[in-house]
């Protein structure tokens, strides 16, 4: 075999230090005290340990602390057991099962391995061994032993042990600074003191979380994700990855992040004017595509609310993001009047399987097949729109537009501003009762229901809010009987579609300022491939 293994230096149970490989072969042994077949090894290890330990090491490293010295005493083992209760020699080795056989030569190089207990595997080295030292062969009553047993998982492959041992190990790829927290410091209150939660608790993020955190995306740690507005912030992969550790993220979940991340950063989005203004607009973020079912989005019901882990954190990283590494933090640039929930997240998918229309993300130019993220920037949200009544498509399709005239107030009318409208499935059922209803048509019965004649939206004694009155005096009775719909405009209007099957409850997110002046909705395809 040409493989080569690293050098080690492990200590005895007695603190003797062993060092190798070198000068010259040794026989090397992984084990662990609870695995059965490592017990069925061990008296043969010994019997090479007596046969051959005058020319050549026959060492045992044991991976299970104390564990070690039970393992010792069960069989009167003599032979050099070396303690790899942290496992580095294990991982180092890249073993996956225990015993684990190495007889190597002074270099490293591996003259032959094999795992777990196959009795003329254990043979043959005994004979290759004595052959090669010239000594007679260990004297093992063979009969007695079972022709096979399998082995058993390495130590080092657990959790706690693995991501420890590969942070140790790759920790080079992070450059974000490093915090110690001294051992009597409780590290969610130091989290909370530092400013970097959003008012609930946040996960600690080690090395090691951050590493497999990394491990859900294909770009190296220190590429750009995007320049974070306010404080123009550069958010690499690796801290998009710390603020997805904090948030309560799995890796899967990191090119759904990354998108959206780059969504929101755009000058389209204006994320700045979204974090800043005293009107308290939050990013809300509707994902499309197979990666919903990928990743365990949720849909359907309660899509909205809590209780899905990807719809949450998504969400909340973003959110994060904006404030660790963009510094868009309540009461410095963020100034929001009354602040909104959705600060914390929102984060949803469309059913589109449920949906008798195209998903938002082919509305907006993409393949089916494409995996996207939609963001918009929305300040109120999800307002119930109720109707449990309307059995006729255009009824409820009436209900669902009166809903929409407290979008910022419901005498102001004409406004160029965006909602996004989540129809439920039994509304959908309503819709579709007569034949196809299309999003056109919808968003047509919305402007029609909610046309009003424009001397309703003057400022009155009743709300000063609207067409002043001394503009509207220069306007004349002609035009101020002029019919004004909600919106300015049917673009302004977007539709998808999410929820159970059981409530006729839809429900509107009420927009920020549209446009140049405030914040357009963005897309991003998702590279999950």
């Amino acid at each position: 075999m040409t493989d080569s293994k690293p050098a080690f230096s492990l200590k005895t149970l007695t603190g003797e230090t062993v060092s190798l490989p070198g000068p010259g072969p040794a026989l090397v042994v992984f084990v662990k005290e609870d695995c059965e077949t490592c017990n069925t090894a061990a008296p043969v290890v010994q019997a090479f340990h007596r046969a051959y330990g005058a020319a050549m090491p026959v060492v045992m490293p044991a991976q299970s602390g104390e564990g070690n010295h039970v393992l010792r005493d069960r069989h009167g083992l003599t032979l050099p057991i070396l303690d790899d209760s942290a496992c580095r020699t294990s991982f180092d080795w890249d073993i996956e099962i225990v015993p684990s056989v190495f007889w190597i030569d002074g270099n490293g190089g591996v003259l032959s391995h094999f795992e777990g207990f196959v009795r003329e595997e254990w043979q043959g080295l005994n004979g290759q061994i004595a052959a090669s030292l010239g000594l007679p062969a260990a004297q093992i009553d063979w009969d007695s032993l079972p022709p096979w047993r399998p082995g058993c998982g390495s130590q080092h492959l657990y959790p706690e042990y693995f991501d420890k041992l590969t942070a140790e190990r790759d920790g080079g790829q992070l450059k974000a600074r490093r915090i110690e927290i001294a051992v009597a410091d409780d590290v969610s209150e130091f989290m909370f003191d530092q400013g970097f939660s959003d008012g609930l608790p946040l996960v600690p993020p080690t090395p090691e979380r951050v590493l497999r955190m990394m491990q859900g995306t294909r770009r190296a740690p220190q590429d750009l994700v995007a320049i974070v507005p306010p404080n123009m912030g550069e958010a690499t992969v690796e801290k998009v990855a710390i603020n997805a550790v904090m948030a309560g993220c799995k890796p899967e979940y990191m090119p759904v992040i990354i998108a959206a991340l780059e969504a929101v950063c755009t000058d389209a989005f204006n994320v700045h004017g979204v974090t800043a203004t005293t009107m308290g607009a939050a990013p809300v973020i509707v994902v499309n595509g197979p990666i919903r079912e990928r990743i365990g989005m949720n849909k359907g019901l309660a899509a909205l609310g809590s209780g899905n882990r990807a719809n949450a954190t998504i969400g909340r990283a973003i959110r994060l993001i904006v404030g660790n590494v963009g510094g868009g933090k309540p009461g410095g640039v963020e100034r929001s009047t009354l602040g909104n929930p959705m600060k914390y997240t929102m984060c949803f998918a469309e059913n589109e399987e449920r949906s008798p229309w195209p998903p938002l993300h082919v509305e907006r130019g993409f393949r089916k097949e494409d995996s996207v993220v939609t963001v918009f920037a929305m300040t109120g949200g999800p307002v119930h729109i109720v109707d449990q009544e309307s059995r006729a498509p255009d009824q409820v399709a009436g209900s669902i537009g009166l809903g929409l005239e407290g979008v910022f107030l419901p005498k102001l009318h004409n406004l160029p501003v965006d909602t996004l409208l989540v129809v439920c499935p039994e509304h959908i059922d309503t819709l579709m009762s007569d034949g196809p209803y299309s999003k056109e048509r919808l968003r047509a019965r919305i402007q029609a229901v909610t046309q009003r004649p424009l001397r309703e939206m003057v400022a009155d004694p009743v709300s000063g809010a609207g067409i002043p009155a001394a503009i509207a005096e220069k306007m004349g009775a002609e035009r101020l009987a002029a019919l004004a719909p909600k919106f300015a405009g049917e673009q302004y209007i977007h539709i998808v579609v999410a929820g159970s099957d059981a409530g006729k409850f839809s429900s509107a997110f009420h927009g920020w300022a549209t446009g140049e002046i405030g914040s357009q909705s963005v897309s991003r395809r998702v590279d999950s491939d």
